[in-house]
């Protein structure tokens, strides 16, 4: 028996009734948009905006995250399946033959700039704010939904660490694996939990969100940050690229850290 490993082999359906089941992935999914929902109560009362402007920002949020986290997946990791079955991407299903597969591939990536378009015109059609005044504060309940979905990825036993080559670590049972992995889902999660609570600690205890952007630009650097170091424990979705020996993720991360030191350092307007 390996002394640190965990055999990790568990159901991935809350329950089932016939042949409609509840999975956890979909679930963390449904807690990190409510909690999310509740982020935004709370800042919206505390400045004095309508919370009926939320049932807005929920469905932009929402259709902006699943659109732009499945597009930008077979985008960046599958082009030929987006440019071959473009209806199958944007739709829940299956065609030929049918089936509901729900959405399974999503990137973060491609969900990070679907929020930020979908923030866009949620600025201009509904708060008539500046776009950098809703994206400072988005970020903060992003963060949170963002360490429910790297749980939800532990519970599929997807988005796998590299091997330890020791006895620390999750053995993926469900994969058919007898050796542990780094489990790279709990290290991102972790890793998004400290992003969420320096967010959460800027925005209440200092005036920074006053100069617009800096919180956004903190999101970018904190969390993209991340996901750069984690990458390098766990498995390429995709080959490594070029000389430096980086996956796509990994170059995917490196302009959105640049992005958010920009909006932090810049002489912003308050």
């Amino acid at each position: 028996m390996l002394f640190l490993s965990i055999d990790w082999n568990p159901n991935v359906e809350v329950f089932k009734i016939g042949s409609f089941a509840i999975r956890y992935y979909s679930l963390m999914f449904v807690i990190a948009f409510v909690l999310g929902l509740q982020i935004m109560k709370k800042i919206y009362k505390s400045e004095g905006m309508s919370v009926e402007k939320l049932d807005s920002l929920f469905i932009y949020t929402v259709i902006a995250t699943l659109l732009g986290a499945r597009i930008g997946h077979f985008l960046f990791y599958d082009i030929d399946f987006l440019l071959s079955r473009p209806l199958e991407v944007l739709l829940p299903i299956r065609l030929n033959p049918f089936k509901f597969t729900g959405y399974q591939g999503l990137a973060s990536h491609g969900a990070a700039i679907g929020i930020i378009i979908a923030m866009y015109f949620y600025s201009k059609k509904v708060i008539k704010k500046p776009m950098l005044w809703i994206l400072d504060r988005i970020v903060i309940p992003v963060a949170s939904g963002a360490i429910f979905v790297r749980i939800g990825n532990l519970m599929n036993s997807e988005i796998i660490g590299k091997p330890t080559h020791t006895d620390y670590g999750f053995v993926f049972k469900k994969l058919g694996e007898d050796f542990p992995r780094h489990p790279t889902q709990l290290y991102e999660a972790f890793g998004y939990l400290i992003t969420f609570v320096v967010l959460w600690y800027v925005y209440w205890k200092t005036d920074k969100k006053e100069k617009l952007g800096y919180i956004f630009g903190m999101f970018m650097v904190f969390l993209w940050s991340v996901r750069l170091i984690v990458e390098f424990f766990k498995e390429a979705q995709v080959d490594v690229r070029g000389d430096w020996d980086l996956n796509t993720g990994q170059l995917l991360s490196i302009p959105m850290i640049f992005v958010g030191f920009y909006f932090m350092l810049r002489k912003g307007k308050r």
